[in-house]
């Protein structure tokens, strides 16, 4: 993905001297629902057909979603219909709570989305909610329409990591990510790193932070299951360890209240 345009040098220096990363995955946590099951209510029936479900593979979620938009291009689903759809998916509970919070502290915390939906679905959803500008980046899978009024959906990128789907390591994406602002930051790391999340893809980029970091899984969710289990194993998940603390959320102003202790850090 592109790096964000440069900032004029005051706004550059001050994005330089926030304290806090805080990375948001979208479905399901920013967002209440997953946003391809919001895209399929514009199909007609509000369905998919049997041949397009059945024929998804486990790790292979982006070809999937690639064949779902070619069929709503087939069955003449326009781009007002999709970006109705998505406009009316409502946050996740307390999440206007976290974002007047982020608004509000833009001078300590950094905020990122790394999600395995797509540009088009989470610019149309920040833009629609007033958020995008809290956020310096957005890392998912490019999506826009063609010429021919089709959405035409890509993979992210390639990697190796077995735990992850094809399209999409978020562990890379972070580790890559905190090493260009490190060296943007003239050397100056974050001082904690915070990574919200609901899915089991949330799991990997969790393994990377450290012992001052804190990872917040959205309770109930598969993530949640998962660091829950392995808690439980004496602390460790398929591919090492976990350092981070874990605070489970129900609603976004868990994630606040977690955050206001951290602000008054000098």
């Amino acid at each position: 993905m592109a790096a964000p345009n440069s900032a004029p040098p005051a706004q550059a220096a001050s994005a330089n001297s926030k304290r806090f990363l805080i990375l948001f995955d979208f479905d399901e946590t920013i967002i209440a629902e997953n946003s391809d099951d919001a895209v399929v209510r514009a199909a007609p029936g509000q369905r998919l057909p049997d041949r397009l479900t059945a024929a998804y593979r486990e790790g292979h979620y982006n070809e999937h979603m690639q064949r779902v938009l070619a069929y709503l291009a087939e069955q003449g689903v326009a781009e007002d219909a999709i970006r109705t759809a998505l406009e009316k998916i409502p946050p996740t509970p307390g999440l206007t709570a976290l974002f007047n919070f982020l608004r509000a502290h833009q001078q300590d915390y950094e905020a990122v989305v790394v999600s395995d939906a797509n540009t088009y679905f989470i610019e149309t959803w920040l833009r629609r909610f007033g958020a995008r500008p809290l956020f310096r980046q957005v890392f998912t899978n490019p999506a826009g329409f063609d010429a021919a009024g089709r959405l035409v959906l890509r993979p992210f990128h390639a990697h190796g990591c077995a735990r992850c789907p094809a399209n999409m390591c978020k562990q890379v994406i972070l580790r890559d990510y905190l090493a260009r602002r490190r060296e943007e930051r003239g050397g100056l790391a974050f001082r904690r790193v915070l990574y919200v999340g609901d899915g089991a893809n949330d799991v990997c980029p969790s393994l990377a932070l450290g012992p001052g970091d804190v990872v917040f899984p959205r309770r109930d969710f598969p993530m949640h299951r998962l660091l829950e289990a392995a808690a439980g194993a004496g602390g460790a998940v398929s591919g090492g360890p976990l350092k981070a603390q874990v605070v489970p959320w129900s609603s976004g102003e868990d994630v606040v209240a977690c955050l206001q202790t951290l602000v008054k850090e000098r």
